[in-house]
């Protein structure tokens, strides 16, 4: 059975659904009765245009909103809005990652480490989501299940690394996956009906994977849609606790 199956007014918030993986949660939850409010984040307009359309066609369910999560008032702002709406969530899932971005690129060797770079990748990847953590909180201290799921990545454990590189991408993972754990112990405290989890969607299609995708074996790059596909049921089989683990998109677990 689904671990949110008890309830048929869900409310779900997508964090960083402008695009790729998180946009391609909006169209799947879309799709799902059970959802009754749906709440996405962007963070530039001029990419949320697909998100936006999607907005247009969905008015009654869907609400977008702007922020930039390593603005920790940008959260609060973002989560008051909410707040005014509804007063439970039941199931989010944060999207946000950063991989490379213009100057910012993966490091092949120590020559390559930039400190502010690694200051940006840590921002982006590991503070932002514990401050989604430390604002939501009041949105899931309610008694229905419900699940806080954070995309992270393979190369982010430590017990997996062979190859070396990509120091500040790989750090920033294995800081967030650290920083989802206490989360998820915390919340055991404070929001006990509050799964918190780690997923790894596999290597994507998307703009943030595209540059790294020449050596990808054709089954194992994923359209978006299966990756979403994929990843949800992996939410949907989740069972009490399994809170705090990392999990992979085929449902296994991964090493830290």
């Amino acid at each position: 059975m689904s671990f949110l199956n008890e309830n048929n007014q869900l409310n779900a918030l997508i964090v960083g659904a402008s695009q790729g993986i998180g946009l391609g949660f909006i169209k799947k939850i879309l799709q799902d009765i059970r959802i009754a409010k749906v709440y996405a984040t962007y963070r530039h307009p001029e990419s949320a245009t697909e998100l936006f359309t999607l907005k247009d066609e969905h008015s009654d369910r869907l609400n977008c909103l702007p922020v930039d999560i390593t603005y920790e008032s940008q959260i609060i702002e973002f989560v008051e809005q909410i707040r005014t709406k509804i007063d439970k969530l039941h199931l989010v899932v944060n999207c946000v990652g950063l991989l490379h971005e213009g100057k910012v690129q993966p490091e092949k060797s120590l020559k390559q480490i930039n400190p502010e770079h690694l200051l940006h990748y840590f921002q982006v990847n590991s503070i932002g989501a514990v401050l989604l953590a430390k604002h939501l909180l009041p949105l899931f201290r309610h008694s229905d299940r419900s699940v806080f799921a954070t995309i992270s990545a393979k190369i982010g454990s430590i017990g997996d690394n062979t190859l070396g590189g990509w120091y500040g991408y790989r750090a920033s993972k294995a800081a967030l996956n650290m920083f989802m754990k206490n989360v998820a112990i915390e919340y055991g405290r404070s929001s006990p009906q509050t799964l918190v989890v780690m997923l790894h969607p596999g290597t994507t299609d998307t703009r943030l994977s595209r540059p790294f995708q020449r050596n990808v074996p054709a089954d194992k790059l994923f359209p978006i849609e299966r990756t979403v596909t994929q990843l949800l049921a992996v939410i949907e089989q989740l069972q009490e606790g399994d809170s705090g683990q990392f999990f992979s998109w085929d449902g296994s677990k991964l090493p830290w």
